[in-house]
């Protein structure tokens, strides 16, 4: 069955410039780090596309209504249907203190923010800077090679989809939905508390749900905060108890013997008196 408008599709794509075969923007991580495209928190993975939502170029939205899933194309858009031509009156050369003063350092090829409007530095020299106004891609014919890998039909899969589009950084399936007489419940994974911006993501997805999905009539985000668990009481260890218990006198040391009193020398006996002679 061909794709039509208001369909949700899942679509992998790499887009280049003809002319340069520069690539400058593609939903895969391993093409994303080859072309030096990859940012640091940045996730390439196939995107969502409502058909005639204005999500894409114009042209590339069309497009996809003559595509069949899992089928690859290629999609060429000129400039007057991409981002216009060029307008040379879109060139000015400003003084390069005036960048300064801006605290901004003029490097060929950078971004920058000047009297409230994008512009790329094309050169730098002799005190002047040559700024472009120009969007980065005017002027250029735009090469898409593009796959549509899945059309979404459930209503369930649809919301998941909506949801992961303004919550990418938390898998899909983390979110708990629940459908319950025209009314949507969705569970909120403990990974999105934290999320910078998830307020405005929440209320972004629910204006979504009740556009593309008007049969809902109301949509309900559950945070659930659960305590710490805590810590089991430590089960006193009973003091260790002491039994009198008899000596074995098997395994007893038996006591030395006590050494004998030392014997003391006998006192010699003492010599007989001798009776005296009496006088005659």
């Amino acid at each position: 069955m061909p794709l039509q408008k208001g369909d949700f599709i899942l679509i992998d794509y790499t887009a280049k410039v003809k002319e340069t075969n520069e690539v400058f923007d593609t939903t895969k991580d391993d093409v994303a780090k080859k072309e030096h495209l990859h940012k640091e928190g940045q996730i390439h993975e196939p995107e969502l596309v409502v058909i005639g939502e204005g999500w894409v170029l114009k042209a590339l939205d069309e497009a996809l209504m003559a595509m069949e899933v899992n089928k690859p194309g290629t999609v060429e858009i000129p400039p007057d249907k991409a981002f216009g031509p060029r307008d040379p009156e879109k060139i000015k050369r400003v003084s390069i203190k005036q960048l300064y003063a801006k605290e901004i350092n003029p490097v060929v090829g950078a971004r920058i923010e000047f009297q409230g409007k994008s512009a790329t530095i094309r050169s730098v020299g002799a005190g002047r800077v040559l700024l472009d106004f120009n969007a980065p891609l005017s002027g250029r014919t735009l090469i898409y090679d593009i796959t549509v890998t899945n059309k979404l039909d459930k209503t369930t899969e649809k919301i998941g989809a909506l949801i992961h589009r303004r919550v990418p950084v938390v898998e899909q399936d983390k979110f708990k939905l629940t459908i319950k007489d025209g009314n949507l419940t969705i569970d909120m994974p403990e990974e999105t508390f934290y999320v910078e911006g998830i307020q405005i993501a929440k209320r972004g997805t629910a204006m979504d749900i009740q556009k593309f999905l008007p049969d809902l009539a109301e949509t309900k985000f559950i945070e659930t905060f659960k305590a710490e668990p805590k810590p089991a009481a430590a089960i006193p260890t009973p003091a260790p108890t002491t039994e009198k218990t008899e000596p074995n006198p098997e395994t007893q040391p038996k006591p030395e013997a006590e050494a004998a009193p030392e014997a003391k020398p006998a006192k010699a006996p003492k010599a007989p008196k001798t009776a005296k002679a009496s006088k005659a």
